[in-house]
């Protein structure tokens, strides 16, 4: 992962049960427009806070269409559980190079919410 200075983080909470969603693998795309597909830019894990600081540097997020896909499932399945949702993403458009994205994940077995945070 990279520095704290990311310019793209993101935050699960498991409301389920009240905790952060530890340990939750999640991966970083970028659309390419030409061609209309998605290209993997970096792979990443919730810390034991549910945070993930950093999936991409500054000079790398530039702007474009990008996407965070949440593996909900595989999260639910290492504690035992199953869910509706095996995975989230989420779609969002960057517009300037120096924008910055905080996005929370609030996740449980059979629902989700997720918003622009600051």
């Amino acid at each position: 992962m990279m520095s704290e200075s990311s310019p793209l983080t993101s935050h699960v909470l498991n409301t389920a049960d009240g905790v952060p969603a530890a340990r939750l693998p999640l991966s970083l795309h970028r659309l390419d427009p030409r061609i209309m597909t998605w290209t993997l830019l970096s792979v990443g894990t919730t810390d034991e806070d549910g945070r993930c600081a950093g999936l991409v540097s500054g000079d790398a997020f530039g702007p474009g269409m990008y996407k965070v896909r949440f593996e909900a499932g595989a999260y639910w399945e290492s504690l035992g559980q199953s869910c509706f949702f095996p995975y989230v993403e989420v779609v969002f458009t960057i517009s300037e190079q120096q924008q910055r994205v905080h996005l929370p994940l609030l996740l449980s077995r059979f629902s989700y919410s997720v918003y622009r945070g600051s």
